[in-house]
């Protein structure tokens, strides 16, 4: 499994789905992601959209196997039912 996760710096939100990455990380051996600041690399909001097939008024948003999830509280719901997280 190959998460993306857009986000920005100075997002709480992005830094809580940066760290329960890193833990899904070292949890599991099928699991790796790349962060993508989209300020560093020129993302805008319309290009998320346009990635999410909706519109995107906040990150992060988060992609599963180039699915998109939506932001972090989708992912950690996910996280829970589908990896085995326990928080």
């Amino acid at each position: 499994m190959f998460v993306v996760i857009f986000g920005r710096p100075g997002c709480p939100y992005c830094v809580r789905a940066k760290e329960l990455a890193d833990k899904l990380t070292d949890e599991r051996d099928d699991f790796s992601y790349r962060y993508v600041d989209i300020h560093a690399e020129g993302i805008s909001k319309d290009d998320l959209s346009k990635s999410a097939g909706k519109t995107v008024e906040t990150v992060p948003q988060i992609f599963i196997d180039e699915s998109h999830v939506g932001g972090f509280t989708e992912f950690e719901a996910y996280a829970k039912q589908h990896l085995g997280l326990y928080q």
